[in-house]
């Protein structure tokens, strides 16, 4: 039988790279001999969370561009151009039956290049609002895979399906890991747990509302697993050094999200695609803070896609350091609040999404199982 060959791009963030390496694991236990080959960005995280993975990866010299005047910025159009015949070889000579992209810098290139020569492309839309360059990439892909309801505004209709987005497999069922969890992180059974997750890079206004307020924390009685990314850390790790026997804890990176999800109470979060998503699946009572710094302001409209159905709490960026942990502190005592929350949260969920996905690449592919 013919090898089933996918290419497959996501990087930048662990939003659109835990996506893309969801819908490869599923491709592979459906057809465990496939040849699943994954291309990034240089410099970019991808470069080391897809290896991780177990997959191959071959990097682009591109880059994004920056909303303010910079020299790198006169180097763009070379990255492009640079990119676009990397990309375009890659295809003449892994010959791949289909092409997925789930965002970031590479996706654009490599998408491009797959329609040049007519291979089949599936766009992974994560968010509310389409970026442009899905937009852009759409009038060409067979297929678009997307998250949310009215999604035709920016896509054509006919080629839409409404699949939800693919979250880490390790999240399923995550409260059955809570005792495991608690000696885990060495928390106390008897305290409640708010769960702090920036980002892999870290959240400047929830790291800087959740430093000043630890105090408050303890004061309250509350246990803290807090990811700050890897731009917060030393900081937040001089804060947490104040309390030693309080059970506050600060991680760069989370790990094992799993554990880190079991014995929380609430979560305070982003409202990225991806974090949004899992807290679906998993029923979380949350809190999100829209990042402003994000094209289309798309975290917010994001979020409100929760709010509007009383499935989550917005903060925003600009009032977060002077209301997110007083309006933590007070859902974490309204356990009816918790409850509503955790009902209207777990109706948005999609639970398959990433094997909904894979089938649709095999059919992409004309691959029969």
């Amino acid at each position: 039988m013919k090898v089933l060959k996918v290419i497959l791009s996501g990087g930048g963030t662990g939003g659109h790279i835990f996506p893309a390496i969801a819908i490869a694991n599923e491709i592979k236990k459906l057809v465990p001999q496939a040849d699943i080959l994954f291309v990034g960005a240089l410099g970019k995280m991808e470069m080391e969370k897809i290896p991780n993975a177990g997959y191959k990866i071959i990097g682009l010299p591109i880059a994004g561009l920056q909303r303010r005047f910079t020299l790198s910025n006169l180097k763009l159009p070379f990255l492009i151009l640079q990119s676009l015949l990397k990309t375009r070889k890659i295809i003449k000579e892994y010959k791949p039956d289909v092409v997925v992209g789930t965002g970031g810098y590479a996706s654009g290139p490599l998408l491009k290049a797959a329609v040049h020569f007519d291979i089949p492309a599936l766009l992974q839309e994560q968010n509310s609002y389409a970026g442009i360059t899905n937009k852009l990439l759409s009038r060409k892909a067979s297929k678009i895979c997307v998250a949310y309801e009215g999604m035709e505004k920016f896509f054509p209709k006919e080629k839409i399906l409404l699949t939800g987005n693919p979250v880490r497999q390790d999240l399923a069922d995550v409260k059955q890991h809570k005792d495991e969890a608690i000696n885990f992180f060495k928390l106390s059974p008897n305290k409640k747990v708010i769960l702090v997750i920036g980002g892999s890079l870290g959240a400047r206004t929830i790291n800087l509302s959740i430093g000043v307020s630890l105090q408050k924390l303890v004061d309250n009685n509350i246990q803290l697993i807090w990811q700050t990314g890897k731009n917060y850390y030393t900081t937040a790790t001089e804060q947490v050094e104040k309390f030693p026997d309080n059970n506050i804890y600060a991680m760069e990176f989370i790990s094992r999200m799993d554990f880190a999800y079991a014995p929380a109470d609430i979560v305070i979060s982003r409202a990225g695609a991806s974090s949004v998503s899992e807290l679906c699946n998993i029923g979380m009572p949350s809190i999100l803070v829209p990042s402003p710094n994000v094209a289309e302001d798309h975290q917010t409209k994001n979020a409100m896609a929760l709010v509007d159905k009383q499935a989550a709490i917005l903060i925003r960026d600009d009032v977060a350091q002077s209301t997110l942990i007083p309006t933590a502190i007070a859902l974490i005592n309204n356990t009816q609040q918790q409850v509503t929350l955790t009902n209207n949260i777990s109706q948005m969920a999609f639970h398959n999404s990433a094997n909904v996905i894979a089938l649709e690449v095999l059919k992409l592919a004309n691959y029969t199982l």
